[in-house]
């Protein structure tokens, strides 16, 4: 089917019926395998990097076709590209495996851009926008044959899909300090790029993992905040002040823009007790562009993605800050809150940081568990608008509440070391990962707060805002292109 054909069939109240009926049955298949134990889990790891193609001039482009499926996969953008590495162990060998494979997989992705002109950039968001201007290049359309489709989406039938379900009852809102616009499709999502680490512990000690990540998004998201601005073109409202202290992490509400109906479809999820209370998240989610399985180009003939192809696509649209994701081993978890780095060892510093820090919470018996959910998405947005000024909430070792950053994050750190210490690092590798991080922290400075400080700079040296936020974007791809860690910057 071409992609006009896709989309009137996901439409269709008997697809949703069909697709319906299939998640449910899939659904309750997978939990019958729970309960029997077949999924072992293990302590495995992986981490997803999203990114954006600039031109020559530092201008956003649209990253080669050839180098999709090939060294890097598609997102939303036509700009956007995403590097993958293979799971590994959670072990000492996993996680230099990880790092290696993330090292020779950007540098496969820069080289292959190179190619045509193009470079790869990691960052929260994209400022410099492509000639036409960034609200053109998000709003434009075009017809394939009877449908309006967005011209700057990637060219899959499951984003033309995406697209029209989501807007069917109206555009898409981005509404922040600074910025009021509304959007007549989902490209507006493509401003953001992300890094997305993937856990997966034993299947029975999954709930355990999961709830423990929810209360880790807000001091994280502080030390990980790389979003601090729009495109200029993008604010309806251009006070310097009020751009500058609009939020640190702008990713999160530039998302939240996809909650056109409620309930919001990206937001924090609830705590659970079970790996089958994830399976009825994912089945109870409200069904976004549902996709059937013969409609595939290529249908799964065996294995688990030819068991439950049609849940394994419903979970695909969970778009929670925490993500439970089921494959052939069991539920994994995927921690989506923070945003792309500018270095591999920014990233690879902040996969070991969450993955110990989630291992330590949970093989400590730390009582970070017992702050309450609402306290922690509180802090989640917190983080977001002020980084390390927020109200931060944590629980200490003794079990006593905190909002204090100063005795937060240094409980964190050593938490998270006891979780990798645990898994079989030394210390020496320990601080060797750490070391970008807890930079961060020690000198109150993220990639956010530094884009802050030069924009402010310039706009105090004469510039307007426009010229202020993309001479500071242009230091910042500058800096990013040396695979330097973000904390050399300082120096």
């Amino acid at each position: 089917m071409d992609c006009a054909e896709v989309v009137r069939q996901s439409q269709r109240a008997s697809t949703r019926r069909t697709f319906q009926r299939r998640v449910n049955r899939q659904a309750a298949a997978l939990r019958e395998r729970l309960n029997a134990g077949e999924f072992t889990g293990g302590f495995r790891l992986g981490l997803e990097l999203e990114g954006y193609a600039v031109d020559g001039r530092d201008r956003l482009a649209a990253a080669p076709d050839s180098s999709m499926s090939s060294v890097c996969e598609r997102e939303l953008g036509r700009h956007n590209a995403e590097v993958n590495t293979p799971v590994s162990t959670f072990d000492p060998e996993g996680v230099t495996r990880q790092a290696d494979d993330l090292t020779d997989r950007v540098a496969a992705v820069r080289e292959a851009f190179a190619a045509h002109d193009r470079r790869f950039i990691t960052d929260g968001i994209w400022t410099i926008g492509p000639p036409e201007g960034a609200v053109s290049y998000l709003s434009a359309t075009e017809l394939k044959g009877e449908l309006d489709v967005p011209t700057n989406l990637s060219p899959e039938d499951r984003y033309y899909a995406l697209n029209a379900d989501i807007t069917v009852h109206g555009p898409v809102t981005l509404e922040l300090p600074g910025c009021r616009r509304t959007f007549p499709t989902i490209l507006v999502e493509s401003l953001a790029a992300s890094l997305q680490v993937h856990l997966q512990p034993p299947t029975e000690e999954f709930a355990q993992y999961f709830n423990a990540a929810l209360r880790t998004v807000g001091p994280l998201v502080a030390l990980a905040a790389n979003a601090p601005f729009l495109p200029p073109e993008l604010y309806t409202d251009a006070d310097p002040e009020t751009v500058l202290t609009a939020g640190v992490e702008l990713r999160l509400p530039v998302f939240e823009s996809m909650n056109v109906r409620d309930p919001g479809k990206v937001r924090l999820p609830r705590d659970i007790d079970s790996p089958a209370d994830a399976v009825e998240c994912i089945v109870d989610d409200r069904t976004c562009a549902p996709y059937l399985r013969e409609w595939l180009p290529a249908e799964p003939s065996e294995g688990f993605e030819a068991e439950y192809c049609e849940f394994i696509h419903k979970q695909g649209t969970c778009w929670r800050w925490v993500r439970p994701v089921f494959g052939p081993e069991g539920p994994r978890l995927e921690y989506r809150p923070l945003a792309a780095q500018p270095s591999v060892a920014d990233v690879i510093g902040f996969q070991a940081v969450v993955a110990g820090l989630l291992h330590g919470v949970v093989t400590t018996d730390h009582p970070l568990l017992e702050l309450p959910w609402r306290a922690a998405r509180e802090s989640l947005y917190a983080a977001s608008r002020d980084g390390f000024a927020a109200p931060l909430a944590w629980v200490t070792r003794n079990g006593g509440r905190t909002d204090d950053p100063a005795v937060l994050y240094p409980d964190l750190f050593a938490l998270a070391r006891a979780g990798l210490r645990d898994r079989g690092l030394t210390d020496a590798r320990i601080d060797e990962l750490f070391a970008p991080i807890e930079r961060r922290w020690t000198t109150r400075t993220t990639p956010a707060t530094w884009k802050r400080e030069r924009v402010r700079a310039r706009l105090d040296g004469g510039e307007d805002l426009d010229a202020a936020i993309t001479g500071m974007q242009r230091q910042y791809i500058r800096r990013a292109e040396t695979g330097e860690p973000f904390v050399r910057w300082l120096e």
